[in-house]
């Protein structure tokens, strides 16, 4: 059987605490423009994005091999920056498989990726809100299958591509050239997505295979990258409120043995308050950048991307060390209360003694 369509290399990374949309058009100028509407005319119009991204075309870069990879880049309201790859495949089925593991787990790929998306950045400086030092990152391959033909037919049915390929399907979506475990197979497939009888969705951790037509497949594609970006915020956010856990405990650890030291611990304690308050008003932007609501399909192929590449993992850390926080900003509030009621109450008591003082010497 022979097919075609695309491969979709997905690089995200998470590059600054924000990003100015308005200067960022201002100097992206005709180049860059908002992604309008990625979903197709039988969803509402108001399933969109709270703030669309902004993408601009790059130059193209080219692999050791000599092979160009065309190149776009998108930037979220979140200060996520996606790099994309796209590469055209047209080829017999059985050397799919064998790329869409090569593209998988392609090393030379990244750096590229992220040196574009420097070499981007730099001009964009003023743009940037607190660039962050480290960039956290994530990647993804989506393959995009168009058209398959057998024997001069038309392109098969969902239901027929997975009777006859599932298994490679699987191993395709997951980076593998070996068979997989049967188990491994079938809880893929079981949750496998159809909306018509044509299309197909297929999703793991590190890959997707998307069969469909250019207009629906742009929009699966769009879902399956705004999962991705979650993860990658909540991990930003997870590591976030690690190092200021870290920072809590070395503070109660200075201030546990002396009385006057806890006199500080409101100032500490509002701190750390305002940064959980914060990351807590982020997150919910986040869950809400997209909304589904009365779109079933969608909305089902977002809830099975963020299962597979484990967004609730991540917002469920974030969410207990949010939580673990608000806790000890109480126990802190809780420690300078019962300080200052101790020093209040030690006033009082020197004061009754030297009212008792000052009456004996009165006699």
């Amino acid at each position: 059987m022979r097919v075609c369509g695309y491969f979709r290399i997905l690089l995200l990374y998470d590059v600054a605490e924000g990003l100015d949309f308005a200067k960022l058009g201002e100097l992206l100028g005709p180049r860059g423009g908002p992604v309008q509407r990625v979903f197709p005319r039988h969803t509402p119009e108001y399933i969109r994005f709270e703030q669309a991204p902004i993408e601009v075309p790059a130059e193209p870069v080219f692999l050791n091999t000599g092979e160009k990879l065309t190149s776009s880049i998108k930037y979220h309201t979140f200060a996520v920056v996606v790099v994309q790859f796209e590469v055209p495949f047209d080829c017999e089925w059985i050397n799919l498989l064998a790329e869409s593991s090569r593209w998988m787990g392609n090393t030379e790929v990244e750096p590229l990726a992220r040196g574009l998306a420097r070499q981007h950045l730099q001009e964009l400086s003023t743009a940037v809100i607190r660039p962050n030092k480290e960039w956290l990152h994530e990647s993804y391959l989506i393959i995009n299958l168009q058209q398959a033909f057998a024997s001069g037919s038309d392109s098969p049915p969902a239901t027929q591509l997975l009777a006859d390929h599932g298994g490679e399907i699987v191993r395709m979506v997951n980076g593998e050239t070996s068979p997989l475990a049967p188990k491994i197979c079938e809880e893929a497939l079981q949750s496998s997505l159809s909306y018509y009888p044509s299309d197909l969705v297929v999703v793991a951790s590190s890959g997707a295979f998307v069969y469909d037509r250019s207009e629906d497949a742009a929009a699966t594609n769009q879902v399956l990258e705004y999962a991705k970006m979650q993860l990658l915020e909540f991990r930003y956010y997870d590591k976030l409120m690690t190092g200021v856990l870290s920072e809590v405990y070395d503070v109660l650890d200075k201030k546990r043995n002396f009385v006057l030291s806890r006199w500080s611990l409101p100032r500490d304690a509002q701190r750390f308050n305002t940064i959980r308050l914060d990351v807590m008003e982020l997150t919910e932007r986040v869950d809400n950048a997209i909304e589904f609501v009365s779109d079933i399909y969608y909305a089902r192929v977002y809830r099975l991307a963020a299962k597979r590449v484990g967004v609730p993992e991540y917002r469920d850390l974030v969410d207990q060390k949010l939580r673990t926080v608000g806790e000890l900003y109480d126990f802190m509030i809780d420690q300078f209360e019962d300080a200052r009621s101790f020093v209040l109450e030690a006033l009082i008591a020197l004061l009754c003694l030297l009212d008792v003082i000052l009456l004996l010497r009165g006699h």
